[in-house]
């Protein structure tokens, strides 16, 4: 069946405009079904896993449908954080390529007086938090009994957090004659209850049933580890892939502090997020990962629940999830818009049949790899600084540096052996750290179950050095 165009579905021309720029060259299947519902007026329910493009979908839907002489708030969008809430409104801004719609996120954490002075001026939408809306309901600020558009996003996180009173309270003081769009992973009761009571009776339900599988433009690799070696494999895994971003997700905060630590001690370019991190902090550093001003972020699924960032090259599951479905919502934050994407796991041997679900469920293939040894780790990355310096030959970049060359000439030696003392530079202290780390046998160690076995000596099938793990 031959896909449809953005054009085809009925979007307005600066919608469209928008679209364009941004790159998007095809809707996703949520974006084909939901959006002609939208603009027909019709109330849904779109039940799909993060990264299906929904938000593309209601934002670009309601953009097309909004007047402009409205002169009040006509659209609300609940959400469970503050991090989805201005991600969802950044979305909105880059649709809004017209700029003449206001949108305007409202979260706790920030400054309540610069929100309700926004909304005494011109708002058209609202993204916010159901606590931060409540608050500026209850303050007079935020008129919701006139809306045209009422949207729930993530609705089965909000009601896991507790916001099922205030969600409720809210609906209350809505009028009846508004369009109601609720986005959900899951479908509990206590969601159907709530389209049954303030949606209308002919709502549409449409299920993506695509995102049970995680993305064919996704690569995805395991790789056996005790408790004592996870962080040497880590980085290991990170040196030989001269990976450009990723996100690392921890289970617990106190992982992802010992993990920075451990990381920053090493020169990684490293932020960490989690719960208990300041909240203006975690949104200064979301912005900052966005701008590439740092390379790695360490997170747990709480804080880092909702978080688009475009490019993200790899995807490293530090321990594994609770369940098969938080995996495909971690390795779903990459591999996105036909983009390739690549997903690391870390695990014990005991734990490889959740791989085996994984691939069942997800109907994907999840290859072992082994852990990178040091000649591949630096052959990995003398090939990175090549490519690096071919393209700078290519563009001639360097001709801005070419004085340089007369100082180098001072060394009176030949230009193999220059390059060869750069590289240390290069590379920092790699050589050094890697010098000292004991070589490991996977295969052996997964023969013996290291990570299960207690206090163990292994020397290693290659006679390269003996492991003590105590």
């Amino acid at each position: 069946m031959k896909k449809s165009t953005f054009m085809e579905l009925g979007l307005s021309e600066h919608v469209l405009n928008a679209i364009q720029k941004l790159g998007y060259k095809e809707p996703s299947d949520i974006q084909e079904q939901i959006i002609p519902m939208i603009l027909n007026h019709q109330d849904v329910i779109g039940q799909a896993q993060t990264g299906t493009g929904k938000t593309l979908a209601y934002a670009a839907s309601i953009l097309s449908l909004l007047k402009k002489e409205a002169k009040k708030v006509t659209t609300i969008v609940l959400v469970p954080t503050r991090e989805l809430a201005m991600q969802v409104s950044d979305e909105f801004d880059a649709l809004n390529s017209s700029h003449y719609f206001k949108i305007l996120p409202v979260y706790g954490g920030s400054s309540s007086t610069t929100q309700v002075n926004a909304l005494r001026k011109r708002v058209d939408i609202v993204v916010g938090t159901p606590g931060r809306v409540m608050d500026l309901m209850r303050r007079g600020a935020l008129k919701i009994d006139a809306l045209d558009y009422f949207i729930l996003d993530e609705a089965d996180e909000m009601l896991n957090m507790g916001f099922s009173s205030d969600i409720e309270e809210i609906f209350k003081k809505t009028n009846k004659e508004k369009q109601v769009l609720l986005f959900s992973a899951t479908m509990p009761k206590e969601i159907l209850k709530l389209a049954q009571k303030y949606m209308k009776k002919d709502y549409e339900h449409v299920i993506i049933k695509s995102k049970t599988k995680t993305s064919s433009f996704l690569k995805q690799y395991y790789y056996l580890v005790n408790d004592k070696m996870r962080k040497e494999v880590l980085c290991r895994i990170i040196d030989a892939k001269n990976l450009n971003s990723a996100i690392i997700f921890c289970q617990t905060k106190k992982e992802v502090d010992n993990l920075y630590t451990e990381l920053t001690k090493r020169n990684y370019s490293v932020e960490a997020m989690h719960g208990d991190i300041q909240q203006s902090a975690r949104i200064e550093t979301l912005d900052r990962f966005k701008k590439g001003m740092f390379q790695y972020l360490i997170a747990t699924d709480v804080a880092a629940r909702g978080i688009h960032v475009d490019n993200i090259s790899c995807v490293i599951n530090y321990n594994i999830p609770q369940d098969i479905e938080s995996y495909i919502h971690r390795v779903g934050r990459t591999g996105r818009a036909k983009n390739d994407g690549l997903a690391i796991t870390l695990i014990t041997p005991r734990q490889e049949h959740f791989i085996r679900d994984v691939e069942k469920k997800a109907k994907c293939i999840v290859e072992k790899q082994e852990i990178p040894e040091q000649t591949e780790i630096f052959e990995s990355q003398y090939q990175n600084i090549l490519s690096q310096v071919e393209k700078i030959m290519e563009d001639k970049t360097y001709e801005d540096y070419s004085f340089y060359a007369d100082e180098i000439n001072r060394f009176e030696t030949n230009v193999g052996r220059i390059c060869a003392g750069t590289y240390p530079f290069a590379v920092g202290n790699q050589k050094t750290f890697y010098d000292n780390q004991p070589f490991i046998d996977w295969q052996e160690l997964n023969r013996i179950d290291l990570a299960d076995t207690g206090i163990t000596a292994l020397i290693s099938t290659r006679s390269r050095m003996l492991i003590s793990i105590i």
